[in-house]
This record gives C-alpha cells, sequence and structure tokens, in this order.
C-alpha cells in the first residue's frame, strides 16, 4: 500500500507540475510558437491563420482574372514551402517544424475525406443519364488517349527521375492517371464564373466531368490496390472487395438510406439531427473500410456522398451545412501540405525543364484533342467543340490528391512531385483565359426551360423598336405582355398588386372581336400573358452549382413561383413560369435579355425597403411624426439591412439601363396607415399622376389609362408646369445609348459595397433642339387626345370607358413638387403613378427637390442613390410619404417619333 499511495502522490504532483508549467505562457516568457506533444493545438491555431489568410489574399487578387480558387490555395502552400518564404532562415523550422506536420496532415486528411464526401453528393446521376451517350464518347476517348499519353511519357521519366526500386509498373500508372483526370469540382466553379452554366458547353462539359471523375477515381483505387498488395493474388482480392462493398452502398445501403431520410422527413424539411448523425456515420465507416482493405480512405467517404439521396433537394442541403468549413479551413491545410513537399527550386536544370515542358504539352494536346475530336463528332461545332476541350484539361486539386498520394507512397520523387504541381497549375490557370478566348458571350448558346437552344445575345424573335410599334397603338394603348421580376419573399405582397393592377380584369379575357359593336369598335383585345421571372443568386459555393443543374426541379418545388402560380390560377391570368440562377452582377441583364426574349411590353420590379415597420427613425410631417422613408432605405440607427436595400437600389439601375423594354418599378413605402385597406382587390383605388412631360411621363400616362380599364379605379391626371421663375431645361437625350459601369457610392450608404461587385448606371448624350421639340410635340398630342377625348369620335369603346373614369386638369406653379404632393395629399388612400424622367425632362427639379429632403429632415442620407434609381418626381413622392405606393416607369429605349 505505501507504494502505491507513493505512486499516486507521485502522478498527482507531477500532473499538477505540468498544469501549472503552462499556466503562465506568454506573460511568462514562453514562446507561443514553440511546438510541444503535450499542447499542439497553440502551434497549429497559427500555422491555420498564417494559411487562411494567405490563401484569402491571394484569391481576392486571383479572382479579379477570374482564376478559380484553388490556384490560390496551390500556389499558397508553394510560396509558405521551400520555394520561396521556407527559404528563410528559421521560418520552417520555428512555424512548420516537421514534428508539427503529424498533427497537420491529419486534420488535412479530415477535410480531404469530408471533401470528397461533398464531390460524391455534387455528382448528378440525372444529368449523366440525360447526356449520357455523348458524355461517356467525350470523357472515355479523353482518358484512353491522356492515359496512353501519360504512360507512354512515364517510361524517360522513370529512367532519368525514378530510384530502380520503385516498380516501373505502379510509377506508370500514377502518371497515366494523372494525365487522366479531369478536376470535376474546379470545373463547376469555373464555368460559373464564366457563366457558362446554362450552355450547351456547359451543360456537355459537366456530364463529361462527372463520367471522367467517376473513371478517374475507379482508376486512382485501382493503382492504390495494386501498390498497397504483397502479390498479385493480394491486389485481385484487394480489388474484388473494393467491388462486393461498392455494390453493397449502391444497393441495399443506398435503399436503406432514402427510407431512413424519409422515415425522418428530411426529404421534405431537410436533414434532421438524426439523419445527419447517421449519415456521418455511414461516411466515415466507408472510408475506414476502404482504408483498412488497402485503398485510400478518400474513396469510401466518395462513395458515401454518392449514395445519399437527391429526393428534396437533400444532397444540397447536406452540402451546404458542411461546405463552408471544408472550403475555409480544411482545403488550404491540404494545400499547404502539398506546398511544403513542392520544391520549385529543384527544376534547376535543362533536362528537367525539358521533361516539365513535355508533361504540360502532352497532357494539354491528349485532353484537347480527344475531347474536341469527339465533341464536334456529336454535332458541335468547332468553337464549341474546343472549348469543350479546352475545359476538360482544366487540373486543380484532383490531380493534387493524386500525386500526394503517390508521394506518400514513395512513388514519386520530391523533383517529380514537383513537376506536375507545376503542370497541374499552369493547365487549371489557362482554362479560363483560352476558354474566354475561344467562346465569347456573343458566340454562346443557352439551354431554355423547353430545352430550346437560342443565342444569349442578339437574334432575338422581337425587336424592342418594331414590336412596340405594331401592338401598342393610339386605339389600343394597352400593355398585355408582361415579364414580373421575383427575387425575395418580401417583395410578394407589392408584386402580386402590381400584377393585378397592371392586368384589370378588363384585360383579363382571350382574344375577341369588337366588329359587331360598330366600325369604330373593329379592335381585336388580344390574351394577357404573365411570365414570372424567379431570380437566384449563384454564387462560387459548391450548393449553389448543385443547385443551378436542378433548375427543372426548382421551377416546380420554389415557394416564390409556387405563390404566383396560386396567384394565377386564382385570378384566371395565364402564368409562365421561369427560373435562372445567375451571379447578382449579371442579374440586371438577365432580366432584360428575357423580356426581349419572350417578346414582353412591360417588366414590373419591385422595391421595398428592408424596415417597413414604425420603429424606425421618424420626422415632423403635418404636426404627427412618420417614418422616415429615406432612413429605412440607407440610414438609419437600425438600419441594419441597409446595405442590402442599397445593392437592390443598384440591382433596379441596372435594368433601367440594359432594359430594351417598358419598366415599372413598384415602390411599396409602407409608411401609410392605409397600406392595408389601399391595396386590396376588393376596394375602390385613386391613382394621380402629375405630368410633367417627356417619353417616362408619357408611358406613365399611358400606364394610367389602362389601369383605369379596371372600374374599380379612378384617377387624376394633372400637367404640372412651373411658373414665377426661370425654370433650368435639362439637357438630355431622346435615347438612353450609353451605359456605364459604376461602382456604389460607399459614402451614400455608409457600408461600402464588396470590391469586386459592380453596376451599371444610365448615361446620356447631348440633346439637340430637334429631338426635345418631338418630344414636346408628342406630349401635346397624347395629352390632347387623352384630355379632349369626348371630342373624339373614332376612339374604341373601350378606350373611352378608361378616360371616363380619369379626371384631366392643368396647374401652373412656381413649386411644381410641392403642390402636385398636396393634391395627391387629398386622396386617402392613393397610388401615385409617375414617370422616371432621367431622360428629356420638362424641368429642372433640383432645387425644389433639396428643399423637400430637407424639410423631411433627410438630409443627404441615401439621396444621390434615390434620385438616380427613381428620378426626381418619385423621390419626393417618396419622402412626402402621401402614397400608399408608387409606381416609377421608364419608357423602353427606342427614338421618339
Amino acid at each position: 500500500m505505501p507504494a502505491f499511495s507513493e505512486a499516486v502522490v507521485s502522478l498527482g504532483s507531477g500532473l499538477w507540475k505540468r498544469a501549472a508549467t503552462g499556466q503562465g505562457g506568454l506573460l511568462t516568457g514562453v514562446d507561443p510558437t514553440a511546438f510541444t506533444t503535450s499542447d499542439p493545438l497553440r502551434l497549429w491555431i497559427i500555422q491555420m491563420g498564417i494559411i487562411v489568410m494567405m490563401a484569402q489574399l491571394l484569391a481576392l487578387a486571383l479572382g479579379k482574372i477570374k482564376q478559380p480558387k484553388v490556384i490560390a490555395e496551390v500556389l499558397s502552400g508553394i510560396l509558405l514551402g521551400p520555394t520561396a518564404i521556407g527559404r528563410i532562415p528559421g521560418f520552417t523550422n520555428h512555424i512548420f517544424p516537421s514534428a508539427s506536420l503529424p498533427y497537420l496532415s491529419l486534420v488535412a486528411n479530415i477535410g480531404l475525406c469530408l471533401f470528397l464526401f461533398i464531390i460524391g453528393l455534387e455528382i448528378d446521376a440525372s444529368m449523366l443519364k440525360r447526356n449520357a451517350r455523348n458524355a461517356l464518347f467525350i470523357s472515355l476517348s479523353a482518358i484512353a488517349l491522356s492515359f496512353g499519353l501519360g504512360a507512354g511519357i512515364s517510361v524517360p521519366l522513370y529512367n532519368h527521375f525514378i530510384p530502380s526500386s520503385v516498380g516501373f509498373t505502379y510509377f506508370m500508372l500514377f502518371t497515366g492517371v494523372s494525365f487522366s483526370i479531369t478536376a470535376f469540382p474546379v470545373l463547376c466553379r469555373i464555368l460559373t464564373a464564366l457563366k457558362l452554366l446554362d450552355t450547351t458547353v456547359g451543360l456537355i462539359v459537366l456530364s463529361a466531368g462527372i463520367c471522367n471523375d467517376v473513371v478517374g477515381w475507379s482508376l486512382l483505387a485501382l493503382a492504390v490496390a495494386l501498390v498497397n498488395a504483397t502479390s498479385g493474388l493480394s491486389a485481385l482480392w484487394i480489388l474484388l472487395t473494393c467491388i462486393a462493398f461498392t455494390i453493397f452502398l449502391m444497393w441495399p445501403v443506398r435503399i436503406a438510406l432514402l427510407w431512413f431520410a424519409r422515415y425522418t422527413g428530411s426529404t421534405e424539411n431537410g436533414p434532421t439531427m438524426f439523419f445527419m448523425t447517421v449519415t456521418i456515420i455511414l461516411m466515415w465507416a466507408s472510408a475506414f473500410f476502404t482504408d483498412i482493405v488497402g485503398v485510400n480512405a478518400i474513396f469510401g467517404a466518395f462513395l458515401a456522398g454518392i449514395i445519399v439521396p437527391r429526393e428534396g433537394g437533400l444532397a444540397i442541403s447536406l452540402t451546404e451545412k458542411l461546405e463552408d468549413m471544408v472550403t475555409v479551413v480544411f482545403l488550404p491545410l491540404y494545400f499547404t501540405i502539398s506546398g511544403l513537399n513542392t520544391n520549385l527550386g529543384l527544376l534547376n536544370d535543362g533536362i528537367t525543364w525539358a521533361f516539365t515542358i513535355a508533361i504540360i504539352c502532352l497532357d494539354f494536346t491528349g485532353k484537347f484533342t480527344a475531347c474536341t475530336i469527339t465533341s464536334r463528332i456529336s454535332g458541335m461545332s468547332w468553337r464549341e467543340s474546343s472549348t469543350v476541350g479546352s475545359l476538360m484539361t482544366c487540373k486543380g486539386l484532383v490531380e493534387l490528391i493524386v500525386l500526394n498520394i503517390g508521394l506518400s507512397a514513395g512513388i514519386l520523387t520530391q523533383k517529380v512531385f514537383s513537376m506536375f504541381v507545376f503542370e497541374a497549375l499552369i493547365l487549371t490557370f489557362m482554362t479560363t483565359p483560352l476558354v474566354s478566348l475561344l467562346y465569347p458571350p456573343e458566340r454562346r448558346t443557352r439551354i431554355t426551360a423547353a430545352g430550346i437552344t437560342q443565342p444569349t445575345l442578339g437574334g432575338a424573335d422581337f425587336d424592342g423598336k418594331s414590336d412596340r410599334k405594331s401592338l401598342i397603338t393610339d386605339d389600343q394603348p394597352w400593355r398585355y405582355r408582361f415579364t414580373v421580376v421575383l427575387d425575395k419573399f418580401d417583395h410578394m405582397a407589392g408584386m402580386l398588386v402590381a400584377t393585378q393592377l397592371a392586368c384589370p380584369q378588363s384585360l383579363q379575357s382571350p382574344v375577341r372581336s369588337t366588329e359587331s359593336t360598330g366600325a369604330s369598335d373593329k379592335v381585336q383585345t388580344p390574351e394577357v400573358s404573365v411570365d414570372a421571372l424567379r431570380l437566384i443568386e449563384l454564387s462560387d459555393r459548391t450548393s449553389a452549382v448543385m443547385k443551378s443543374s436542378t433548375v427543372d426541379t426548382l421551377i416546380h418545388t420554389d415557394p416564390v413561383l409556387g405563390v404566383f402560380r396560386t396567384f394565377g390560377e386564382l385570378n384566371d391570368l395565364p402564368v409562365s413560369l421561369s427560373l435562372s440562377m445567375v451571379p447578382y452582377e449579371d442579374m440586371p441583364y438577365t432580366v432584360a435579355d428575357h423580356a426581349k426574349q419572350h417578346g414582353s411590353q412591360l417588366v414590373l420590379l419591385p422595391w421595398l425597403p428592408p424596415s417597413s415597420s414604425g420603429d424606425g427613425p421618424s420626422s415632423p410631417h403635418n404636426g404627427k411624426t412618420e417614418l422616415n422613408p429615406f432612413e429605412s432605405f440607407f440610414g438609419g440607427s437600425k438600419g441594419t439591412n441597409k446595405s442590402a436595400a442599397a445593392i437592390h437600389s443598384q440591382f433596379v439601375r441596372g435594368v433601367f439601363a440594359e432594359s430594351k423594354t417598358d419598366v415599372a418599378l413598384f415602390i411599396d413605402p409602407g409608411v401609410s396607415d392605409a397600406r392595408v385597406t389601399g391595396t386590396g382587390t376588393g376596394s375602390a383605388r385613386h391613382v394621380f399622376c402629375p405630368f410633367f412631360g417627356g417619353p417616362d411621363d408619357r408611358l406613365a400616362l399611358e400606364f394610367v389609362v389602362q389601369l383605369c380599364a379596371n372600374p374599380r379605379i379612378t384617377a387624376t391626371v394633372v400637367r404640372m408646369s412651373k411658373s414665377g421663375t426661370e425654370g433650368a431645361t435639362l439637357e438630355r437625350p431622346s435615347l438612353v445609348h450609353l451605359e456605364k459601369t459604376t461602382s456604389f457610392e460607399s459614402s451614400s450608404t455608409g457600408m461600402p459595397l464588396p470590391a469586386n461587385v459592380t453596376y451599371q448606371d444610365t448615361f446620356y448624350g447631348q440633346a439637340t433642339t430637334e429631338t426635345r421639340f418631338q418630344s414636346e410635340t408628342a406630349d401635346s398630342v397624347l395629352w390632347g387626345r387623352y384630355a379632349n377625348s369626348d371630342a373624339t369620335s373614332d376612339m374604341p369603346s373601350s378606350l373611352r370607358a378608361s378616360l371616363s373614369r380619369i379626371r384631366f386638369s392643368e396647374h401652373s406653379s412656381a413649386m411644381p413638387l410641392h403642390t402636385a404632393i398636396q393634391q395627391a395629399s387629398t386622396f386617402k388612400p392613393v397610388l401615385v403613378v409617375v414617370g422616371r424622367s432621367r431622360r428629356l425632362a420638362a424641368e429642372d427639379h433640383t432645387a425644389e427637390l433639396t428643399k423637400i429632403l430637407g424639410d423631411r429632415g433627410s438630409g443627404n442620407v441615401g439621396q444621390d442613390v434615390v434620385r438616380k434609381t427613381i428620378g426626381d418626381v418619385a423621390t419626393a413622392f417618396v419622402a412626402s410619404a402621401c402614397a400608399t405606393a408608387v409606381v416609377v416607369l421608364q419608357a423602353a429605349n427606342v427614338v421618339v417619333d
């Protein structure tokens, strides 16, 4: 007993001393970078911080030229290795000592298994089925030729650089697999960056990439099995065991996992915690099994990802839960280990560089030639075929995984490893500029929801000018083909109201002729059609890329489109649904192009402040406290979402700049007590329209006439003019033809936008006397026709009925904006319809608008952004908070006749 007691006391005192020694830390003079096996976490945190920061900085720089992030991560590893920073005396021994690398490698390999699991989740068998014939033809031909070229160059490489202790067969296998592989995950990111996911080339490349990935990983598993086997019989047993395990996972386990997902409700409501736990355990169990039978653990993780059910977007939801940590932390660690093993300084003689160049040329030639020729045989053009060949030469991280396995198995020397890493970097870097050169935007064809191939630029069936003239006449000014833009669920309420207002019941009927009612009524009213365009931002996340390949499913399951579909059924509106996943900066062009392709006559856009409740900043107005709308848009003490509102305003400006179709922006300030009652479908509404002149105001007047086709709507239209002062006329032309990309003014919102996000705005050239005279004449003609409709005998009865509900008047004032606001305030509730008037405006409202904003306490908060977005007149009405809603219209960019 005394001996036992002494042992216990000794152990306890030892533990106490160890704990006490580490308590002081930095304050006791202990070097925080000193590595100890008892506390490896401290140095690991330092290593991780350096690695992640280096990778992110390089990714920001290379992202400017649309290079995938993997290049930045590999370069950061190489720079931290013996090639560059590692040459600094003491750096490697201090920051990356050899004793710490096993811990770093353990975490990196855990992340690698998770990443291969995500790759398995990313593989969509349905995409492969849709293009199975072409995909198999392209990928297998590329693998065969590339493997042959790799096997060929492996002979001189083996004789010059590989020791005789390494079997030639093993080296040849790894070289052939390295040549054959295509980096499917990196390929997805490149297609995303170049906006090729919805093109014919993108569809074929993704399908071929999936096939190449599966075959490549199978070849690599075979190579690893042969390397780990002690004899040919052992290799056969390893191979048969892997095949049997794969069959076991693909059938009974996959079916059981699907049943389990349905049982837990994961296919309907996303993965539950229980399902996540079982899936992760299954992944690690698969990785453990493939590792113990002689194949790398990553193959088991890859297979586990493939068998996860795709039903209900379950694979996408799982990816969303895992991808951030894997991408931000784990993968950079893995690439850094590759970089620490890469020493480009070893490429120090002519023969080494000759072999390196030969490897690059042969690898590129094999993939490019095979894919180009087979794509051409499959029916693609030479330009498209060469683009497919260029994309399939992408290497990226998959080849690095192959090389690291070969290096750890002793098949590759450090010099040969460095040669192949350099080759992978060069080929990956070449992919983006080569594809941009071979397949520019004007040459691309995209796949529509109906499976029809159409040019992405030009070639539209509808020309904005001719279509507008042929379908909208003085006798029938209705617009009956609409594109409704849906981007957020928060905007749904406003867009439903805007759609119902723009499509009154009197127009929601099939084509009908009124020839029997008299000669003056020989007019056909066409059927109203509404095309809802759902916009979803396409980011560089893996889950976003996966969603883009399931657009056909999303269009039926998306809740926003579901609400709009139901709205159309309830109101007997023929609604067609479209869904587009594009990067945020391309959304304005997507809207404009979609409207043009579908022959729309009016685009309906939403704009809703982020905080429309009454708890925001307020300002005095007419003896009571009301919400300051500019504070909710761009300022305010609670403006936590002001950045989002500012970004959305830039999207709206981009649509105004890009669109060759009439655009209506529906603004719901959310500041009126009559907001609910005024937008109900059963209540009467009143519309107020101040008419100052110009193409946008003429469109606004026509829109008011169309609104009044609904018997429940009445309107007041006042032709405003400035008197008592010399109003300086704005010099703006008749045609919007100059567009410029500008970055957002951070001073307007107090929050800068990301540096890589730019937006479009509309800029105008110099107006001429002729264009001004044409515009003023058009104002007078349209006003005279509508305001004096009683004297017009040849007007259709439908148009006369609409005009009978409108009260026209003219008013001259030294402060026309104040007068218009006062007149609009007499109606409760009221919908204000105005023109954007950023071109050919009849009056300059700058001084008066500044006074209105000052009276409202808005100051300069968001003033620049709002004025550039909706124009001076609309800005005054939004600031005054007198309207239930405001509709801002911009006429199509056509020459005024």
